[in-house]
């Protein structure tokens, strides 16, 4: 009984671990041009990202780079340049797709630059050593708070996707309905526009004696 007790608390410790949004992307920039990441975040996230110039294949020049976040409205979340290290955090207010554009802003342009790009989305932003020192935690009990904080940020994530299951499913009504409605209009004047020229033609035909 204690052994399968530890197997279902390890198995829910892996997919706890396996849903925290923590991502470490590289990215290459072009000599000109703009790269750009996006991620689908549902909305009061909290979102902390680290990016650095990686030196290793340019030793000799040191350029530098600009970045700017933006919200899926278009709102500039973080804006910096001249930058060769940097951090952006902030709290989403909306769902949607959150941008973050890098591009090379100095004169040294000539082969791109290479960046490493640290993005950590929800309970992946929480230091859990600087929490396990605040609450005097550790062991299995700081196993079991993040398993708690896993569990709520996958019941938050499940609640999210159902609501735009039905979003979805709602436009995709309202458009086939739309299909439906316009399908019937477009035979109904397929039809009045047949019974008008068999009219006229037997019009046309009675004038010319031909029937």
């Amino acid at each position: 009984m204690a052994r399968s007790a530890a197997v279902a608390l390890v198995s829910a410790l892996v997919l706890a671990v396996a849903c925290l949004r923590a991502e470490a992307v590289w990215l290459d920039l072009p000599p000109t041009g703009t790269k750009c990441v996006s991620e689908e975040i549902q909305a009061n996230v909290v979102v902390l990202a680290d990016y650095s110039l990686m030196y290793e294949s340019r030793p000799t020049s040191h350029p530098t780079l600009a970045v700017k976040v933006t919200s899926p409205y278009g709102n500039t979340l973080h804006e910096s340049g001249n930058a060769t290290v940097g951090q952006f955090a902030f709290t989403t207010k909306e769902a949607g797709n959150y941008l973050a554009c890098f591009w090379i802003d100095s004169a040294e342009k000539e082969s791109g630059i290479s960046i490493n790009l640290d993005w950590k989305i929800g309970i992946a932003t929480k230091d859990w050593d600087a929490i396990a020192k605040k609450e005097k935690i550790e062991g299995v009990e700081l196993e079991l708070r993040k398993l708690e904080v896993a569990v709520e940020s996958i019941h938050q994530n499940m609640i999210y996707l159902k609501a735009r299951e039905a979003e979805m499913r709602e436009v995709s009504e309202k458009t086939n309905g739309r299909v439906a409605w316009f399908s019937i209009l477009s035979l109904s004047v397929c039809i009045a526009v047949s019974v008008l020229q068999v009219w006229h033609l037997q019009g046309y035909f009675a004038k010319k004696k031909l029937i």
